[in-house]
């Protein structure tokens, strides 16, 4: 039984809500939140949510194609010239991050951070996950 219905029957897995007009509700299931997050209605916390699941979504589809493309296609040359690494000498998958240099390591999450924090900042006046300098399909405008 849900706590905060009081039912098992159809209402305690499809809610009706505040939200039920939003884009992604289809029939049959309609607005699905099964663990009742957007139960109290509040617009702002359901905003960052979007925006949060949808900037979730796109770094796991970046990740994958990090883990998927080193496996068909290399780089010629060096990764770091000063420790004699080329990039054939990076091992796949998790196994690179022991191997790279330290300093890689900080220029990629320095990178990460600013794209997230300085170049792709959420305007409360877009949509969700609508950025003004990501352009068309995430390519920047430049």
């Amino acid at each position: 039984q849900n706590g905060t219905v009081g039912s098992t029957g159809p209402e305690m897995w499809f809610p009706s809500g505040a939200f039920e007009g939003e884009l992604g509700v289809q029939p049959p299931v309609g607005f699905w939140d099964p663990a009742g997050f957007t139960a109290d209605g509040d617009a702002d916390l359901f905003k960052r949510r979007r925006e949060t699941e949808l900037k979730h979504g796109r770094v796991s589809m970046i990740a994958c194609i990090g883990y998927i493309v080193p496996e068909y296609v290399r780089f010629p040359g060096f990764l770091s010239p000063s420790n004699g690494l080329t990039f054939d000498d990076m091992p796949n998958g998790l196994a690179a991050v022991l191997k790279m240099p330290s300093t890689g390591l900080l220029q990629m999450i320095l990178f990460a951070g600013l794209v997230d924090f300085a170049y792709f900042r959420s305007d409360p006046s877009r949509a969700p996950g609508d950025y003004k300098n990501a352009g068309v399909l995430g390519v920047p405008n430049g």
